[in-house]
């Protein structure tokens, strides 16, 4: 089993983007583009797929650190069991090799890593550029979270409720979903949230969403989601931690930055609307108030 903190294949090739050459660059966006399964079968057909020569695709795995392409297809193949893992299997795995530290301390440990390696990984300018389509009034912030990152999705609804107006929740009944999806308009925005075991209903909803024209982001884990395949952004954030399940602290920690980022840029609107939303709040005595 793959070290939980060590890179994944995909984390490497972006880190390693700038320094590949032409014909590495256009191998490391084909492998990207369908990660792993486009690196699971033979170097010839990777190559093919890729349209380089199987040369080229020895020579970048060695480039991002791999002996050679046998060992990142092992890589691969280790993430893609990583990604099946469930609860259990991830609980022994833990137990197994945990240390005597206290559960605090290990936790901790695990999330400040998760945390480092996941903003050398982030590109701020993308960054940047997913903060200023999501306050662009002119579209409708679609959001939509599955089994475990439903928590998330409603978190970034609410905050956005009160930063923009136009904002949906997309309800958690899939059956329902065909209805949001006629609404979308192109230039729309679809917020993903998905991480390993990826969800069949959140990539069939991604793909008809595409259909329509939509800007996707998709907020994911180090393996990503097969929904980033048609998202313009993407968000990696580490999420192995010593329990059996997943960790969403750093996704967490991107939503909070962003909404940072979109109350400051639209300061103006937002704080009007923060005004009235207290007056409401007021109004139907929402909270309780020391005399």
């Amino acid at each position: 089993m793959q070290d939980p903190q060590e890179q994944t294949v995909a984390e490497k090739l972006r880190g390693h983007f700038n320094g590949l050459t032409r014909a590495e660059r256009q191998l490391a966006v084909a492998l990207l583009a369908n990660y792993p399964v486009c690196g699971l079968g033979s170097v010839s057909e990777l190559a093919k797929a890729a349209n380089v020569s199987s040369p080229t695709v020895v020579r970048m795995s060695q480039k991002i650190g791999f002996a050679g392409f046998s060992e990142l297809q092992a890589a691969l193949r280790n993430e893609l069991e990583a990604t099946l893992s469930n609860p259990i299997a991830k609980q022994e795995r833990w137990t197994r090799n945990a240390p005597d530290a206290h559960i605090l301390n290990r936790f901790a440990d695990a999330v400040i890593d998760n945390l480092k390696q996941t903003l050398q990984q982030i590109d701020t300018q993308e960054f940047d550029r997913a903060v200023q389509i999501l306050t662009d009034q002119s579209r409708a912030v679609h959001i939509v979270g599955g089994r475990i990152t439903r928590a998330l999705s409603d978190y970034f609804f609410t905050h956005l409720q009160v930063i923009r107006d136009d904002v949906i929740a997309i309800a958690s009944n899939a059956n329902t979903w065909p209805h949001y999806l006629l609404n979308m308009k192109p230039g729309d925005i679809v917020v993903v949230f998905d991480i390993r075991r990826y969800e069949h209903d959140i990539l069939r909803f991604v793909d008809l969403a595409r259909e329509r024209g939509v800007v996707v982001i998709v907020f994911t884990d180090q393996w990503t989601s097969p929904a980033a395949v048609n998202a313009e952004y993407v968000f990696n954030a580490r999420i192995e931690a010593p329990s059996a399940w997943d960790s969403t602290v750093v996704i967490m920690f991107i939503l909070e930055a962003m909404i940072e980022a979109m109350t400051t840029s639209t300061w103006d609107i937002t704080r009007e609307r923060m005004n009235t939303l207290e007056k409401l709040f007021d109004k139907t005595k929402m909270f309780s108030k020391s005399s």
